[in-house]
């Protein structure tokens, strides 16, 4: 079902630049440590969040009468946008133009209420043709347009994470793994809308212009989080903000923007990683040292470096344990696959 779709990480680096090569301007993603709204409000102006969270497969997903929190507005899909999701592994990325898309600033005010907000977004010409075009269409074929969009799909796909052992697109069927899912929130026309494309319609949160957003949003957050077990700490909140080094020019702010240019190169530099098969490379220094050993030494000498390097191993592992280090686990990447 995925038709081509693949895997991203969750990472701001890999959806501001995401964002940036489907043609929207100043423009990017922070990722949120805490749900204090001040730390929402501190990136003003704030377009919307994605958050993801652990897909529950113990029960149904989608509501049919009543969502558990707020309630659905089948009519606001005539007014803005909102897509069903017809295909795996696109769900960051639908996540991410549910809010670019009812963010276009040369559009109508889809922003908060009031104009002069600084909530519009150039989001460049394809887009706003994919949205023109769309927006004439219900929200299930709208999901089926955008799964076929070449420009969306081949984006998103450039971002995939190297895998030269899987195909991610084909998944096997063996022990069941945790899945992971991306929704938006946005105030649209002053209502805090929810959207993801896996249930009916959007889902309203009630009246909400720009200024209230980081505040009403991270309630709603907390109640969802809530509903976990207190075990559960996967979750995953980026923001969507103008771009900070925007700000940093206009406040001439010199060292801030040198902060922001500097994330930029080393997002750049950890995009172009996780494109590249290191296999060959590591097979390639695994044959020269080997053949380095046995030359010293032949069979012999080669052994005994194996040896010393597991006894030196060991030894770490034990240190490890014995310091209490190595626990705390939670440092890597959650890929999304819903």
């Amino acid at each position: 079902m995925s038709g081509g779709w693949n895997t991203i990480e969750s990472d701001a680096g890999v959806f501001t630049f995401l964002l940036n090569n489907l043609g929207a301007k100043d423009v990017q993603f922070e990722e949120l440590l805490t749900l204090e709204p001040e730390a929402l409000s501190a990136l003003y102006p704030v377009y919307g969040v994605i958050f993801l969270f652990k897909y529950p497969t113990d029960a149904p997903y989608a509501a049919t009468d009543k969502p558990l929190d707020g309630a659905f507005d089948h009519d606001a899909s005539e007014r803005i946008f909102f897509a069903a999701q017809t295909i795996q592994n696109a769900c960051g990325t639908q996540a991410l133009l549910s809010v670019l898309l009812n963010k276009d600033g040369q559009g109508s005010d889809n922003g908060s209420s009031g104009s002069g907000t600084g909530m519009g977004i150039d989001i460049g010409q394809p887009l706003r043709e994919f949205r023109e075009f769309t927006m004439m269409l219900p929200p299930e074929f709208r999901g089926e347009t955008l799964s076929n969009s070449e420009l969306i799909r081949d984006v998103h796909n450039s971002f995939a994470k190297s895998s030269p052992f899987v195909d991610e697109t084909q998944r096997t069927s063996g022990e069941p793994e945790d899945a992971f899912h991306f929704i938006a929130y946005t105030p649209v026309n002053g209502t805090l809308y929810e959207l993801d494309g896996l249930q009916p319609a959007p889902i309203t949160h009630g009246p909400c212009d720009a200024s209230e957003f980081p505040v009403k949003v991270m309630e709603v957050l907390q109640r969802r989080i809530a509903r976990y077990d207190m075990s559960e700490i996967r979750f995953n909140l980026m923001a969507m903000v103008r771009d900070l080094r925007v700000r940093a020019r206009e406040i001439g702010d010199e060292e801030a923007l040198q902060r922001e240019e500097q994330k930029r190169r080393d997002w750049q530099y950890e995009n172009a990683l996780r494109r590249h098969n290191f296999v060959g490379f590591a097979g390639a220094v695994l044959r020269g040292v080997v053949g380095s050993k046995l030359d010293e030494g032949g069979e012999e000498a080669y052994q005994n470096w194996v040896e010393e390097a597991k006894q030196r191993t060991v030894q770490r592992m034990e240190s490890k344990r014995k310091g209490g280090g190595g626990g705390g686990g939670g440092g890597e990447d959650v890929e999304m696959v819903g």
